[in-house]
This record gives structure tokens, C-alpha cells and sequence, in this order.
């Protein structure tokens, strides 16, 4: 198994971007190479097989695509209630945005964990680690609400994150007034954040 890490980082985040461009299906070592622009056979020496990619892809993806410690640190000296609430969910919006790539790729580690156990395995435990994460920050933070509404927020939040990337034009004019996705985030938060 190869060992330069520098290298091992550019083909998983190449992995990524197939994965988020073809799908599971497109996610081939020879993919991979490509996209790395490495020659071929590259991929297979760094990865023992098609999980052992997908596994390190998940990692990456949950480090990728985690917040930014400085600017949550900026965040978190903001007074404890629903707005700052709505900022973190802005910044949780925005940072979907911004890698709409990792979060697709995201998305199809999702559809792929439908049909392989190892994965799905895996993968649910480390989704579940960040939602455990979430509601342990929310309860040390002192935020409103308690298990129940980050739980809520997760999923609400997690609909209007896969709806925004893959199908922007569903939520365009749904609620009159209210921009997408940006309005719909403070929309969610008044709905499920207690006020106090």
C-alpha cells in the first residue's frame, strides 16, 4: 500500500468528485485516476479496494465539509438564543453552497450505503456521530431547545440542503416572500427553535 499522503489526499478528493459527477457506479479506480490526473493504476495501490475508497471519501467529506473553527468561534460569542441559531444554519446553508460537490457526493455516499452493508454500517455511524455531536454542542452551548430540536433542525435542514442542490427551482416561489434558500432557513429556525 503506498504511503505518500499528499497523494492519498488528491485521490480522495478526486474520488469525491467523481462520486459527486457519475454517482457510486462511475466510481472506479481507472475514474479516480483520471480525475487525479495520475497515471493509471495509481488508485489501487493507495486503496485495497472500492470500500476502502469510499470509507476514506466519508472521512474526508465529513472534515471537508465541517464548520470553520475561527468563524464558529466568532459565531459562539454571539448572545444564546434563535438568532444565533439561525446563524449557524445560515452558515450550515452557505457552506452547502459553497462545496455543492462535497455535499452531493454526500448525498450519493447515502444512495450507495442503500446497497452495500459494509458501508451502510460505517456510514451510519458516522452520521450518527455528527448528530450526537450537534445535539451535545447545542446542550453545552446553552442554546434553545434541547435534543428534540436539533434532531428536528437536522432533518429539516438536511430536506432543504438536498432539495437546493439538486432541484433549486422546487422551492422558487413555494412560500410567497420567502427567498430560497436563505428565507427558508430562518422559516425553519422560527418553526422549530423555541424562542427561550
Amino acid at each position: 500500500m503506498a504511503g505518500n499522503p499528499e497523494r492519498r489526499a488528491a485521490l480522495v478528493n478526486a474520488g469525491v468528485e467523481v462520486l459527486a459527477r457519475e454517482g457510486a457506479r462511475g466510481l472506479t479506480f481507472r475514474a479516480v485516476d483520471a480525475a487525479a490526473g495520475v497515471p493509471v493504476g495509481t488508485a489501487s495501490n493507495y486503496f485495497t479496494g472500492r470500500d476502502d475508497l469510499l470509507r476514506q471519501i466519508d472521512a474526508r467529506l465529513h472534515t471537508r465539509l465541517a464548520p470553520d473553527p475561527h468563524a464558529l468561534a466568532e459565531l459562539m460569542k454571539r448572545p444564546k438564543d434563535r438568532s444565533l441559531v439561525t446563524a449557524l444554519m445560515r452558515d450550515l446553508m452557505a457552506r452547502a453552497v459553497r462545496d455543492r460537490t462535497g455535499y452531493l457526493a454526500l448525498l450519493e455516499m447515502r444512495l450507495e450505503a442503500t446497497r452495500r452493508p459494509q458501508l451502510r454500517s460505517s456510514y451510519t455511524e458516522s452520521v450518527r456521530t455528527d448528530l450526537e455531536y450537534g445535539m451535545r454542542f447545542h446542550r453545552e452551548a446553552g442554546l434553545p431547545g434541547g435534543d428534540e430540536t436539533v434532531v428536528v433542525l437536522y432533518l429539516a435542514m438536511l430536506g432543504l440542503i438536498l432539495e437546493h442542490l439538486t432541484l433549486p427551482g422546487v422551492l422558487d416561489g413555494a412560500l410567497p416572500d420567502v427567498t430560497v434558500p436563505e428565507g427558508l432557513v430562518e422559516r425553519i429556525v422560527e418553526t422549530v427553535v423555541p424562542r427561550a
